[in-house]
């Protein structure tokens, strides 16, 4: 991606506000907004979610979770016909010796005898529930498979342990009595795409760390940008070496600041700039609200809301139901320009933000789902988004064109009143038919109507604090 092409993104992410005016029901018409299908921003490489530290297994009826649940479970999650229609499939990399729930066991959890030593790693061929859980993704269409490692095994770092973080042996800056084992993990990570290559599984983004910035009590490992890019240039040669077709990515930080400051050593460095085809991050810390400085595509990686109850509501002013990841969404497409929306857990235990919580032999679902699911659905990978813009207030616009030249124009109402818009659209055909879908509190992602698209124009009543969905066919 060009300066120019940078430049461009940060200018749409300023005026990415909304598409048209807000009006009560009877109040007049709102102000016309402008949609430009013929205008590409950034490419969409997909929608996704993880199921790492054994929540595979959770989904796979480890704590009772009968088959047809399981069924129903993939589906929301899987299905374009009546779920999410997920694309990308976050796998977690195992670091620690032991195996319990909520924790995900390393393929080589015993010490070889050194970095040098010829390795001894072990396979289950279910890895947490994973392999199961990504043969199904597969059988539902899905084809990017990123798999991240959260930490080395305890035994190569300088800590020796997996939790808590502590450093790669052989980075610069740390010292070990038990040598370097840079290239020994670099070999590691390497082995665990053999391993799903295997299962029939094509590892296509490969990632060495997670929250690197973040020390955790779970696995976690420390590095600082002059280390990232240097065990960038040790896995990058590995890779090649391997003839794997997985794609470097880096570096999942905690914060999308903190991000910044981790792309910026790599774009520095021409080996490593040239080695890291994605650029990951995460909002935890502080929103994704601008571009990451890179010309390479850009992935949200992991997020979802904080909070200690179950909650399955759309807007209860909680600040984790279904609207707080719609507009999570919008402000990750439009203002970081991100290709790739990864949500934490798909399906988690008990007091969880993920879109599904597992309860024994059933399963309860919160609206979160279908916020994404407004989204994923319908706006495939290879999509664009294009530019989308207008100046009423608290109402948000995002618009992508499909590979297949289908349109989608998702519209975000945070007023408390219902809205009409009217607006034009550039690129599109003079007349043509467009599905509605709405998402709100009593609706989830249901099919409202068809509009018409006459003389490039398009007008749209929105409901109060909604999601809607405009799908115009080829």
């Amino acid at each position: 991606m060009s300066g120019r092409r940078l430049l461009r993104l940060a200018v749409a992410a300023l005026g990415a506000v909304a598409l048209t005016g807000v009006t009560p029901a009877a109040a007049t018409h709102g102000a016309a907004g402008r949609i430009d299908f013929g205008d590409r921003l950034q490419s969409i490489d997909g929608f996704g979610f993880a199921q790492a530290f054994q929540r595979a297994a959770a989904m796979n009826g480890l704590f009772g979770l009968p088959p047809e649940n399981q069924r129903a479970v993939l589906d929301l999650l899987l299905s374009r016909e009546n779920g999410a229609g997920l694309s990308i499939l976050r796998l977690g990399i195992g670091s620690s010796p032991q195996a319990p729930y909520d924790l995900m066991r390393s393929i080589q959890p015993v010490d070889p005898g050194g970095p040098a030593a010829p390795p001894r790693y072990e396979w289950d061929g279910y890895d947490g529930g994973q392999v199961w859980l990504a043969k199904e993704a597969k059988a539902y269409g899905v084809r990017r498979f990123f798999a991240d490692a959260w930490s080395a095994p305890g035994y190569m770092k300088t800590n020796g342990d997996d939790r808590n973080g502590g450093m790669l042996c052989g980075l610069p800056g740390t010292s070990c009595a038990s040598g370097d084992w840079r290239q020994a993990y670099a070999d590691y990570l390497a082995q665990y795409a053999r391993f799903y290559a295997r299962e029939g599984i094509r590892i296509t983004d490969l990632g060495f760390t997670n929250e690197p910035d973040f020390t955790a009590t779970y696995a976690s490992m420390r590095f600082d940008g002059p280390q990232i890019v240097d065990f960038v240039k040790v896995l990058g040669p590995t890779l090649a070496r391997s003839g794997l077709p997985a794609r470097l990515v880096c570096c999942d930080g905690a914060g999308w600041t903190e991000q910044e400051v981790l792309s910026t050593a790599i774009e520095a460095d021409p080996a490593a700039r040239r080695l890291v085809t994605v650029h990951t991050g995460h909002p935890y810390k502080n929103p994704a609200n601008r571009p990451l400085p890179t010309g390479r595509p850009v992935w949200m990686t992991e997020w979802q809301p904080n909070g200690n109850t179950w909650n399955e509501a759309w807007d209860d002013g909680s600040g984790w139901a279904g609207i707080t990841v719609a507009e999570n969404i919008h402000d990750t497409l439009t203002l970081a320009g991100a290709s790739a929306y990864v949500y934490w857990f798909g399906a988690s235990l008990g007091a969880t933000r993920a879109f599904i919580q597992l309860d024994g032999a059933n399963y309860h679902v919160s609206k979160r789902l279908w916020a994404m699911a407004a989204y994923s659905r319908f706006i495939r990978p290879d999509a664009d988004r294009v530019a989308a813009a207008s100046t009423a207030p608290g109402v948000k616009v995002s618009a992508f064109r499909n590979a297949d030249g289908s349109k989608v124009i998702e519209i975000l109402n945070t007023n408390t009143t219902a809205t009409r818009t009217d607006f034009a659209l550039r690129e599109a055909s003079r007349s043509h038919r467009a599905a509605v879908y709405l998402t709100d509190e009593t609706h989830s992602l249901s099919r409202t109507g068809t509009l018409s698209v006459r003389d490039r124009r398009l007008a749209v009543e929105l409901a109060p604090r909604s999601l809607t969905t405009v799908v115009i066919s080829r």
